[in-house]
């Protein structure tokens, strides 16, 4: 794949986790995501799911889930953007209370690790701030 970029979040890994397969959750921490839907309606992501993703700028590209591993200390989930290997996405459990979030972004984008950053801070902010509630 590529470089990967990770954060250590204080909360659980299913918070996380939680973040990174709920679809109504990507707007509020991919800077480059502005909506996202599933072809079968569901709101979640799953193993082999495809959909479509609306950019930033408005551009509605077509999506597969091409890996999925939830079972484990590791969760992860990996996916093609507009035919196009993109970034892959994990939570690794570290505890009861801490976890740590990976997104590894394509090799030939590695421009792309200055999104990465922001949204692992986003997922960070949003999962501690659930702890809370």
């Amino acid at each position: 794949m590529g470089p990967r970029l990770c954060i250590d979040v204080a909360a659980p890994a299913e918070l996380a986790w939680d973040e990174l397969v709920e679809l109504s959750s990507w707007p509020r921490w991919g800077p480059t995501v502005r909506s996202a839907r599933l072809d079968d309606g569901a709101g979640r992501l799953s193993a082999g799911a495809h959909g479509a993703v609306q950019t930033a700028v408005g551009v509605w590209l077509p999506f597969r889930v091409d890996d999925w591993v939830d079972d484990g200390p590791r969760r992860s989930w990996s996916w093609r953007v507009g035919g196009v290997p993109a970034t892959e996405h994990a939570v690794i459990e570290q505890g009861p209370d801490r976890c740590r979030v990976e997104m590894q972004a394509p090799w030939w984008a590695p421009a792309y690790l200055a999104v990465v950053a922001l949204a692992l801070t986003r997922i960070r902010r949003r999962a501690e701030a659930a702890v809370s509630r």
